[in-house]
């Protein structure tokens, strides 16, 4: 337990960090209370092997074998729990779900590619350069 900042010498709850839940039925990553999420669609990867064909980046091109790509919609936290890191947390996990099954991803989400990407620049190896777009 911690000591509170004020300096009270009563003890202070540690709070536990979000737990981010795969929900695989729903196309999604969720906290536990379902509230916040991140929503993305898998697709075919005929035309993910194409652009990996056209690509230069090396990690693309060791990848262009893989099942499918997964396209990352939208990312959504309540106005409740902003400010809290969520949807970076909702990113992590749904990143390293794609690394971990050798996808490759469609950043379609604005906060995804203007934010959490240029913050956390080792996952644009992951990124699909070229076609195919989204379908949203």
């Amino acid at each position: 337990m911690a000591k509170r900042a004020d300096g009270d010498s009563s003890t202070v709850k540690e709070a536990r960090p979000p737990v981010i839940v795969w929900n695989k039925e729903r196309e999604r990553f969720e906290t536990e209370d379902k509230e916040a999420f991140l929503q993305y669609h898998l697709r075919d990867v005929g035309l993910v092997a194409a652009a990996a064909n056209r690509s230069d980046n090396p990690e693309q091109q060791k990848r262009k074998g893989a099942a499918v790509v997964m396209d990352m919609v939208h990312t959504y936290v309540p106005r409740s729990k902003r400010g809290m890191g969520l949807a970076a947390l909702l990113c992590d996990a749904a990143f390293a779900h794609a690394q971990c099954h050798s996808m490759l991803v469609i950043p379609t989400c604005s906060y995804i590619s203007d934010t959490y990407l240029p913050r956390n620049p080792a996952w644009n190896s992951l990124v699909c350069n070229g076609e195919p777009k989204s379908s949203m």
